[in-house]
């Protein structure tokens, strides 16, 4: 019996291993959908795609550098809530349990003060820290490897420029096996490509640099696209949408119906630029956090050229989505299919309507105008009740707004009602969040 049992675990172990060669071999690249032939920037005729904008190529390396961390969103995960930047300490609620990330100014002592520049590539690029131990891919190394290695020490310049904090996150609380770093060896040889950036010479100069900007710096798939179950990306399903920390991530690929397909180019340059596009929604939890400190610091060609990279990826219709976006709702308050839903409009009188109106289009601002969003015709509805939740707090060209979070002032089964009643009234299909949903929600956010 003992051998039989031995024998059953090798076979078993070994088809693992030969399906995560094929994965291996077969998955493809972030950018493998354009077809077409790659060379290495060496042989690359046209405007070199890496680096800075052509307004900052003669900066300094710490100006340069901070162009470039802004565009990696570096601050946004290594800064807890209230916490000094770049300390480190913000948790990562994981299903296997939750990781904090580090500490990443000069520190010497809890930092990366002693980080010389072979260190500091091979953490970014490879996810190997400087004592050997392997990082967890919550670190997006495996988009940071196309990084040129000119760039990532420009980001080593800007973070070494930064006030020195002397913080340690709190331990990990990740159960076995997912505590075993050593095993990060496997994942990172399997679905990390460790390989830098190889313009397409198929493709326009605007479109290499566009990929540069979301598959190296700004990391779009790590929200955007689908995981499979060892949580690495899915590019089978490139940017076809996902929930990450908590939030939905929509569909971003050019599909008219469920992604941005339909959308106009200004209207997704204004999206990522400002986080907002009138008649298409308002960015929030870590999205609009993206804007916030990444993509309204870009120039505006780095914004154009994502758009053309964004209009390029081929279309997945979303099977979880309505193709069809719900027309702002009546002005009277009992003219709505949602009228029966009476705890849900309840709430929604007390705390929402004052801001976002009965039709959904706000007279306070566009930016609260939740009509024709897709995260209000969404039948999850889990950006609805994540924002009631967490609120928001966008920094806009006009100013700060902020929605204020009700996660303390109402229950879960308040929260779920509001939820439920919102998206029957505004949007295409109403949703079904129970209690238990919200309850799982609040544990899957940091934010």
């Amino acid at each position: 019996m003992g051998r039989r049992a031995s024998q059953v675990i090798i076979a078993a172990v070994l088809l693992v291993a030969a399906g995560m060669y094929a994965w291996h071999i077969f998955n493809p690249g972030p950018m493998a959908f354009a077809g077409g032939s790659t060379v290495s920037r060496d042989d690359y005729h046209a405007a070199d795609p890496t680096g800075v904008p052509a307004e900052l190529a003669k900066a300094d390396p710490v100006t340069r550098g901070e162009y470039l961390a802004r565009a990696a969103d570096c601050e946004v995960c290594h800064t807890a809530p209230g916490g000094a930047a770049y300390a480190g300490g913000l948790a990562f609620p994981l299903p296997f349990g939750t990781l904090y990330s580090t500490n990443i100014t000069a520190d010497k002592a809890t930092g990366i003060g002693d980080y010389s520049d072979a260190d500091f590539l091979n953490a970014v690029q490879r996810g190997i820290r400087k004592d050997g131990a392997r990082l967890y891919p919550a670190m997006p190394y495996p988009s940071y490897t196309y990084m040129t290695d000119a760039d990532v020490l420009a980001i080593k310049a800007y973070l070494f420029s930064q006030p020195l904090v002397h913080a340690t996150p709190p331990t990990n609380t990740l159960g076995f096996p997912y505590n075993q770093r050593w095993s990060m060896i496997f994942w990172s040889w399997f679905f990390s490509a460790n390989s830098r950036f190889a313009p397409n010479t198929a493709q326009s100069a605007q479109w290499n640099r566009g990929a540069y900007v979301a598959e190296a710096l700004a990391h779009c798939g790590d929200c955007h696209t689908p995981r499979n179950l060892a949580f690495a990306l899915d590019n089978r399903k490139k940017f076809a949408g996902a929930v990450a920390a908590g939030w939905h991530a929509f569909n971003i690929t050019s599909d008219k119906g469920t992604g941005i397909g339909g959308w106009s180019d200004d209207e997704v340059a204004a999206y990522l630029a400002k986080g907002h596009a009138p008649d298409r929604g308002t960015a929030a939890g870590p999205m609009g956090e993206a804007v916030d400190h990444s993509f309204s610091h870009m120039a505006a060609t780095d914004i154009s050229a994502l758009v053309v990279y964004l209009r390029s990826v081929p279309p997945i219709a979303s099977s979880d989505l309505p193709a069809t976006i719900a027309p702002p709702a009546p002005a009277t308050p009992n003219a709505s299919k949602a009228t029966a839903d009476a705890l849900g409009k309840k709430v929604f009188q007390e705390a929402c309507v004052s801001c976002h109106d009965w039709t959904g289009v706000s007279a306070i601002s566009s930016y609260a105008t939740i009509a024709g969003a897709r995260a209000v015709n969404d039948p999850a509805a889990t950006n609805v009740a994540q924002i009631v939740v967490s609120g928001t707090r966008r920094l806009t060209p006009n100013g700060i707004i902020s929605m204020p979070a009700f996660g303390s002032t109402y229950s879960d089964t308040e929260i779920a009602a509001v939820a439920n009643y919102v998206t029957a009234r505004f949007g295409s299909e109403p949703s079904k969040v129970s209690a238990k949903d919200v309850a799982e929600l609040r544990g899957e956010t940091s934010r």
